[in-house]
């Protein structure tokens, strides 16, 4: 496949320069079985797992058996506690569990890949040249989204933007922080959940660089 090649622009929305993208990592192919299997695999991750009920060993009460087992012409029963019964026990009620398991590093790489590639293929990326803010506050941030086209006035649905940096100071996360449609990570640290989950992707030059010398 013939290398893709994308424009770099500057905070002021201008284009500066292009880069064309290495097809070892951008070769245009969107495994969407993968991509559903590592996004199953991160969201089960997350669970806790902490649902739980209480089996009739389990329960408070119920040692004595409430009447004798022949005689009284009403079925007979051992516990107050039994299932059948009001404040018993539950008998196939959920455990804590965990819900976590692991995948093989190729497969995950394989859907970061094609999670970048389906972004591509979208128009859904957008590389900046360098990202450097005169003072560290929200609204110097919003101008550059603002002249990218990401931002929109208030009152108006603005697209989920994903930010990736090759270095994220505590200045520039003071501004970035509190940005409601905006989530930044570090280019190496991306993962194909997080790239899924927006619309929009904003890399820096540098955060492409090490984001395609990690894959390839």
């Amino acid at each position: 496949m013939e290398a893709i090649t994308l424009p770099i622009y500057n905070a002021e929305g201008k284009e500066v320069d292009s880069v064309k993208l290495n097809t070892h990592v951008f070769d245009g192919v969107v495994n969407s079985a993968v991509i559903y299997q590592v996004i199953n695999a991160y969201r089960a991750n997350h669970r806790k797992g902490l649902a739980a009920t209480k089996t009739r060993g389990e329960v408070s009460g119920g040692g004595r058996k409430p009447w004798k087992q022949k005689g009284t012409g009403r079925a007979r029963v051992g516990s107050t506690r039994s299932p059948l019964w009001r404040h018993g026990g539950v008998v196939f009620g959920p455990h804590p569990r965990d819900f976590s398991y692991t995948l093989p590093d190729k497969m995950k790489a394989v859907a970061l890949k094609s999670s970048l590639n389906a972004k591509v293929l979208e128009n859904n990326i957008i590389v900046l040249d360098t990202l450097k803010l005169s003072a560290p506050k929200t609204k110097e941030a919003l101008k550059i989204f603002t002249n990218l086209k990401l931002s929109t006035p208030k009152n108006k649905k603005t697209c989920s933007v994903l930010l990736l940096t090759d270095e994220i100071s505590a200045d520039l996360k003071r501004a970035l922080r509190n940005i409601d449609f905006l989530t930044f990570n570090l280019a190496l640290n991306t993962q194909t959940y997080e790239v899924m989950a927006h619309k929009k992707i904003l890399i820096t030059k540098d955060g492409l660089n090490k984001l395609t010398n990690r894959l390839k």
